[in-house]
């Protein structure tokens, strides 16, 4: 007899953790909640939210789950893995005291510091600094300024305009009280995907995501728009320093606490023209769509593997990878990322078309009132594969997305240049 699990959550990624738990011996019965129209394929959706922290700890008392697999930040970020633990519910996904490594980033440079791992030095910024005497210290790159709270994603502006720089700040300190101004690092950036428990860890292979909306990386920054591994950028040498300078000093660091770190670890990645690789900053919990790119490169059960990492279990079990690449392609509504057009018709998304290789991950789909399948968010799908080569995994991605249609809908022609043009 297998698990039942809740996946918490109703994106791309979500999507992506239920494909892989359907495709596990271990478990037996996948509940979504909220879900999209394409998490329904797998299981049973829910109508409760996944902000809504008491209507989550009920459902799962109600469903009688052997373990909650959370997918967004901000429940974490709210307790939830917490009050699941004191229910006696196992859950994939750190505790409040963990989840502050993504919910401020004053928290998580303070974190490093204690753990020696490598970041650009900051200043910490409030309504008593000279702003422009900070901005002058800086001033031979780039701007780089975060706010110490969850913003989705547009909580970070990197510019060389002052005008623009003062006011984010201004603005910021107003809201959050302080924000932090970091140095720049320059370098392509990369991630680590590590799952993690008490007993070990285990880093899964590194993707390279892109973030600007446009081809050749221009445009303005979104969730992301597509993503490709593993990123050749993170050679061997390099994959060794960031298990050895970052990987392992953070697992020490954390693990050495009464309350120990129970889920996946995003490590947003840096490396310089040495070959150095520095944290950027980290999330606690699955990126998106990098997720849908590493869960379909695991060689395990991934059931298991999520259950065992929520039952500090991880050291037991041993974890391979696939020879292979897989990348995707995100699919955005119009509008996107500044607003997204809503409700219009998605034709051509069918899963009879799909195939082991290649495969659609709904994010912001949702069914009309006549059951037809309409967009419901700004990135609305991704189509993924899996194959051989990048090459190959690039080419029959494009094929599948352009039986795709939604009107208006835009993507790139673009993802995975960097590797392959290297």
């Amino acid at each position: 007899m297998g698990r039942r699990v809740l996946v918490v959550g109703g994106g791309g990624r979500e999507h992506a953790l239920c494909l892989a738990l359907h495709e596990s011996a271990s478990i037996s019965e996948i509940h979504t909640t909220p879900g999209n129209a394409g998490t329904r394929h797998y299981g049973r959706n829910h109508d409760v939210s996944a902000s809504d922290i008491d209507g989550l700890v009920e459902l799962t008392k109600h469903l009688e789950v052997d373990f909650v697999v959370v997918g967004p930040e901000a429940p974490l970020c709210e307790g939830l893995a917490d009050r699941l633990i004191e229910n006696g519910v196992p859950c994939f996904g750190p505790q409040q005291m963990h989840a502050e490594l993504e919910g401020s980033k004053l928290f998580a440079k303070k974190a490093m510091d204690a753990a020696g791992v490598p970041t650009a030095e900051y200043d910490v910024l409030d309504a008593k600094t000279d702003i422009k005497a900070c901005l002058d210290a800086r001033s031979q790159n780039p701007w780089v300024i975060k706010r110490d709270v969850l913003a989705g994603g547009k909580g970070v502006v990197v510019t060389t305009d002052y005008e623009e720089a003062v006011e984010f700040i201004e603005r910021s300190i107003e809201s959050d009280g302080h924000i932090l101004l970091e140095r720049f690092l320059p370098g392509e950036e990369a991630s680590m995907l590590v799952v993690m428990d008490q007993s070990g860890f285990v880093c899964l292979p590194p993707s390279q995501d892109h973030k600007r909306a446009y081809d050749g990386d221009k445009g303005p920054n979104t969730g992301g728009m597509g993503a490709y591994c593993p990123a050749p950028v993170v050679t061997q040498p390099i994959h060794n320093k960031v298990l050895e300078r970052i990987v392992q000093p953070m697992f020490s660091y954390l693990s050495s606490m009464n309350v120990p770190y129970r889920g996946v670890l995003y490590v947003g990645l840096m490396i310089d023209e040495n070959g150095d690789p520095y944290v950027v900053e980290f999330n606690v919990r699955f990126g998106d769509p990098e997720c849908q790119v590493t869960l379909p490169l695991l060689d395990v059960d991934v059931g298991e593997l999520l259950f065992n990492a929520a039952s500090d279990a991880l050291a037991q079990m041993e974890v391979g990878f696939k020879p292979h690449h897989a990348l995707t392609v995100v699919l955005a509504s119009e509008g996107y990322p500044k607003s997204a057009a809503k409700g219009r018709k998605i034709t051509g998304a069918e899963v009879a078309l799909d195939d082991s290789s290649t495969w659609i991950s709904h994010a912001g789909t949702a069914l009309d009132d006549s059951g037809n399948l309409v967009s419901s968010g700004g990135r609305v799908l991704s189509v993924t594969s899996i194959a051989a080569s990048l090459e190959e995994a690039q080419r029959s991605a494009y094929q599948r997305l352009g039986q795709i249609h939604i009107a208006g809908s835009h993507h790139r022609t673009d993802i995975g240049h960097r590797a392959l043009r290297s």
